[in-house]
This record gives structure tokens, sequence and C-alpha cells, in this order.
């Protein structure tokens, strides 16, 4: 079994202080890295540092909430100015401002791009520019979700952000390649704090938390989904140089469940000589490429 070592390298976590980020960083910091934890609750980074540090591991904390050029820099000068170095960025910091789309705000909106997607940008371009400098090649890893790879009801702002983010990754694994960069998204399922929230999920999660019951195979492997603990083990690969030939991906873990997903696709096509016209369109559609139209939309728990 090949042995993932991260001694030596420096590691940026954002939004660490807790849930799927905290165990992102300790897993990263039990691997050996030096990682910088980012939150905007600082009581909630000292206590990661804590951890880690207790643990044998080390750590320092940056609090600032991501999104702005500035914050950016701050964490990459923090790894630099505490370790000397950045290896990988890890963006996972996020926020949630649910709605139907009738009734979603320009704030709403704004607040969950500005964190997850222009955070994700800023965040990796700050650290690429280290990492090209230092010319050692390096490691992105960016935090998706199921809901922007299919959709989810009253997330119109997180699926677009998230989406957009499967995109930048796509982009990236090609301009970052001549510098041995490489980017990946990790897609997980895990019981934390805004999954505990779905009435399906709920009961499952309290009696882990409470009262450490383990979650029930049909959630570990029906539905792929598990604890923070479980997803971290994709992080630290995909930091590590046992992942040199993966980018470019979509990666999704949760429980005991590891995929890879599509990207999209031509899934059927059809022509006509001399173009389409919205007549011929409406008649070719259902006998044609409308005839086994695409899924959308998270499927429903089959528990």
């Amino acid at each position: 079994m090949t042995h993932v070592d991260l001694s030596g390298k420096v590691a940026v976590v954002t939004g660490s202080g807790r849930g799927l980020g905290l165990a992102y960083a300790r897993s990263l910091a039990a691997a050996g890295a030096a990682v910088v934890i980012n939150d905007v609750d600082a009581d909630a980074a000292a206590e990661a540092v804590r951890l880690i540090t207790a643990d044998g591991g080390r750590a320092v904390a940056e609090v600032v909430p991501v999104g702005s050029t500035e914050a950016a820099q701050a964490l990459v000068a923090r790894a630099v100015d505490s370790y000397g170095r950045l290896d990988v960025m890890v963006t996972n910091a996020g926020v949630l401002r649910d709605r139907v789309l009738w009734k979603m705000t320009d704030e709403d909106f704004d607040t969950v791009v500005e964190v997850h997607l222009r955070g994700t940008f800023t965040c990796v371009r700050a650290a690429v520019e280290r990492m090209r400098a230092q010319g050692e090649g390096g490691r992105v890893v960016v935090a998706g979700s199921p809901a922007g790879q299919r959709g989810n009801f009253g997330q119109t702002n997180y699926a677009a952000a998230k989406a957009g983010i499967a995109a930048m990754v796509r982009t990236w694994a090609m301009e970052l390649a001549k510098a041995g960069i490489t980017a990946n998204a990790v897609i997980p399922v895990a019981a934390t704090a805004m999954t505990k929230t779905i009435p399906v999920f709920a009961p499952h999660v309290e009696a882990l938390e409470k009262d450490g019951i383990a979650l029930p195979d049909g959630l570990r492997k029906g539905e792929g989904f598990g604890t923070a603990e479980d997803v971290a083990g994709l992080v630290t690969f995909l930091a590590s140089d046992a992942s040199a030939g993966v980018t470019g991906q979509c990666v999704g873990i949760g429980g005991d469940k590891l995929a890879l997903w599509s990207h999209p696709r031509e899934v059927s096509v059809a022509y006509a000589d001399g173009g389409w016209s919205a007549e011929a369109i409406a008649a070719a559609w259902p006998v044609t490429v409308g005839r086994t139209p695409e899924t959308f939309g998270i499927p429903a728990p089959q528990l």
C-alpha cells in the first residue's frame, strides 16, 4: 500500500475551525504537513490549532473571512511567514443562504457567491502565484458539492457557485499543468451542521453526535453518507505526491463510497441538412436528442 507522507509540506485550509475543514486540517497534519487554520471564529480557529498541536502536529491560525484578494494574500503570507513555503491550498470555507428563487434576495445570492466562488478564486490565485514562484509544483483542492453537480431545490446561489468551482478546476488543470500544480474538487457527503437539517439524515446525525451510534450501512454504502473524517483521507491523498497524475477531476466521497463524477458532455446528437428551424426541432426533439432527457436534482435518499 502506498504511504502518503506530507512531511515538509505546508497547507492552508480555509473554513477549518470545525466540521469538514477541521477534519481536513487534522488529517493533513497527521500526515506530516504544517497547516494554516482559517476561520472567521477566532475561538474555533484557536481550538483547532490546539487539537492539532496536542496530537504532535504543527498549526497556526489566520482569522479572516475569505472572499477578498486581501484575505487570500493574508493566508498565503501566514503560511510563508510561519513555515517558509506553501504547497497545498484547500478551499473549504462556505456559507448558506437557502431560499427558493422568487424569495432569494440580491444579498442572499451575493453572500454565497462571494464566499464560495470568489473566495475559491482569490485563494487559489494567491496560492498559485506562490507555488509558481517556488517552482516545485503544488496541490489545489477545492470543495464542490452534489448540488453543484446536479442542482438542488432552494439553492440557486450555492448550486451556481459550486458548479462554477467545478468549471474552474477543469480550467486550472490545463493552465497549471506546466508548473506541476494539480487542481481537483472534492464532492463530499457527510454529517455536518448543514446535512443535519435534512429530515431523513437528522436522527442518524443526532444519534452519532449524542450517543456515538455509528451510521448504518444503508447510509454509509447506499447513500455514501458518513462522517467528516470519512472525507478527510481523499483531501490528504489529493494533497500528496501520490496524486501527481490526478488533475481536473471532481471526486465524490462519503461513508464507504468513493466515486468519480463525470464532466458535462454531449449524450445525444442529431443533424439536419441546412441547420435547424424551430419547427424542425419541435418535430425531431421527441424522437432524437429529447428521447431520454437528463435528470436533475439530488435523488431523495432511499433508506
